[in-house]
């Protein structure tokens, strides 16, 4: 089996990407961001994509791809909560449901030693969701604020962001 293909490519693509992300937020050249936000977006759609439809699944992207997920969701939430572009709230709810999810995962390792985890259809919601909200923010600040302010959206994403959290809780607990 081999490590390098094109999902995991695109994997490695998104992870280096996010430095020049940051880059472009701290200097607030929303412009660049957006693109670059929306090119690693892509890259996340595309690896799980080719994975599939090529049969190109590793164990290694099986381990990168969640990392990148969580890099440049986790990083993008503390970054716009400085700036704020996002209530505190929320990337406190973001961070807190992934703390959780990580720790119950480590608590049920050691306790039953599987380390299987599946995403749920839920918690790929929540993931796309955040995504999303992330992207209609820089999108926002773009267009010089022609389009609809992000509220419902923030609350559409803490929602989902919650309820996936406690349903991790319940799957796991069950």
């Amino acid at each position: 089996m081999t490590f390098f293909n094109i999902p995991n490519s695109l994997t490695t693509l998104r992870i280096v990407l996010i430095p020049v992300f940051v880059t472009a937020l701290l200097y607030r050249r929303y412009d660049y961001a957006l693109i670059v936000f929306i090119a690693a977006a892509v890259t996340d759609f595309l690896d799980g994509l080719v994975a599939r439809v090529k049969n190109q699944q590793t164990e290694l992207g099986k381990f990168l791809d969640p990392i990148a997920d969580k890099f440049l969701l986790v990083t993008s939430f503390v970054l716009f909560a400085i700036y704020d572009l996002v209530p505190k709230w929320l990337t406190i709810t973001v961070i807190s449901r992934d703390i959780i999810i990580v720790t119950g995962w480590l608590i049920l390792y050691l306790i039953t030693h599987r380390a299987k985890v599946e995403p749920s259809v839920l918690g790929k919601l929540t993931a796309a969701s955040q995504l999303i909200l992330l992207a209609y923010i820089l999108l926002y600040i773009n267009l010089g604020r022609a389009i609809p302010r992000p509220e419902p959206l923030i609350t559409v994403t803490a929602v989902l962001t919650v309820l996936s959290g406690l349903h991790y809780i319940y799957r796991g607990l069950t």
